[in-house]
């Protein structure tokens, strides 16, 4: 019995730490660039867009589409990054188990 309680004491523990972490990757942000600059997004540990920046010689009314895959790429790389935080951030805290629902 007594293992037993200083498991759910350390489980306890790792649960308050893992809370933490999860609140102080809203401090944390990434930023993903694509087309050479062009079109930089950044973003918390949260996946919030924080800012997207678009160079002014992006901008071509006759090929919208350009700029909106250079976007949508920009915003799938910080995502992509995030998860890469998280991954990191959490996975000290884990020990490097995949716990569902977590990541």
């Amino acid at each position: 019995m007594k293992n037993m309680n200083q498991m759910m004491k350390q489980m306890k523990k790792m649960q308050t730490q893992m809370a933490k972490a999860q609140e102080e990757l809203a401090d944390k942000e990434v930023e993903a660039s694509v087309g050479g600059g062009i079109v930089k997004v950044r973003m918390n540990g949260h996946k919030n867009v924080l800012s997207v920046e678009i160079a002014p010689e992006a901008v071509d009314p006759e090929d919208v589409e350009m700029l909106q895959d250079l976007v949508t790429a920009a915003v799938n790389e910080a995502m992509k990054q995030v998860d890469d935080l998280v991954a990191n951030d959490l996975g000290k805290l884990t020990g490097g188990m995949n716990i569902p629902g977590l990541f």
